[in-house]
């Protein structure tokens, strides 16, 4: 296993003087997990589950979602988390895939899968590398699918196959066909610890900002987050939550609020500068695994939070 280096957690400092000083951190609120009252055993870091908002900046999500909000002031949150480039799916490929391979429009598989082309996916890696990959897509119709037009058969008009970039990695279709899903399973998965080492939860247009509001998204994150929080996956510190977005409204310099929640973490509000590929780097230091194309030289997350 590769050793990764880490720096003192100042928020562990700060639970273990709260204790001594016979008191405890304010409770979690509902969904909001338990935190633990120091890092003695907890297990090591082996899953992470990340969930992508729309085109809002730091400063509309910390406003607009305040659940959202809540748990990045919680766990911990970046200041200076940039994404890539605008439109939406250049951003997603680059967060699984480690490069934008080009694409520098929304158009689906059938016109972007090439410029992919055999690149491998940070789900492929985790299969190859004999752990476990999933994506659960909200209101998508059939696992793996790569339309969202009505024109098209079998069509969703609140999935958008933009957002949900592992069917872009065509040399995985098949591996995409078995483990990219609907969310039927989601939250039972997430209460059962089976939630896979590598997991992005998709959520639809209505839900994730992008054509509904940033209300209706803080509900849904609530309602979705419930369960992983209360699991003991992320109780015990096996699994990170990484929740963004993919870009900002073209307002801000594409800064976006960036929240990563684990037990080990509390009130860590990081400003190093980091991007995308940082959590493209960070998904496959946990899998054990070379990070994808431009992740190999992103700004290490890992460290910045030292979880």
């Amino acid at each position: 296993m590769v050793r990764f280096p880490r720096r003192p957690a100042p928020a562990l400092v700060l639970v273990g003087a709260l204790l001594l000083a016979g008191c405890s951190p304010a409770g979690p609120g509902p969904g909001a997990g338990s935190a633990p009252a120091s890092s003695a055993g907890l297990e090591p870091l082996s899953k992470v589950l990340v969930v992508i908002e729309e085109n809002h900046t730091l400063d509309q999500m910390r406003a607009g979602m305040p659940y959202a909000a809540s748990l990045a002031d919680r766990y911990g949150y970046a200041t200076h988390w940039s994404a890539l480039t605008h439109p939406s799916e250049p951003n997603y490929l680059a967060i699984v895939g480690g490069s934008m391979y080009g694409v520098v429009d929304d158009r689906a598989p059938e016109a972007n899968a090439a410029k992919v082309g055999h690149a491998q996916s940070i789900f492929g890696q985790a299969l190859a590398a004999g752990r476990t990959a999933r994506t659960y897509a909200e209101s998508m119709p059939g696992t793996c699918h790569v339309w969202d037009h009505p024109d098209k058969a079998v069509a969703t008009p609140t999935y958008a196959v933009r957002h949900n970039p592992w069917v872009y990695f065509a040399d995985e279709r098949d591996q995409c066909a078995e483990h990219d899903v609907d969310l039927s399973t989601f939250a039972d998965d997430a209460a059962h610890d089976r939630l896979p080492n590598v997991g992005l939860l998709i959520p639809d247009l209505t839900h994730d900002a992008h054509d509904g509001s940033l209300a209706a998204a803080d509900r849904w994150l609530r309602q979705q987050l419930g369960p992983v929080l209360d699991s003991a996956d992320f109780r015990t510190g096996r699994l990170a939550v990484v929740i963004t977005a993919d870009e900002d409204d073209r307002s801000r310099d594409n800064r976006v609020l960036t929240a990563v929640l684990h037990v080990g973490l509390s009130h860590e509000v990081v400003d190093t500068p980091l991007n995308h590929y940082s959590l493209t780097r960070f998904m496959a230091e946990v899998l054990g695994v070379r990070p994808l194309g431009e992740a190999d030289g992103a700004p290490d997350l890992r460290a910045a939070f030292g979880i």
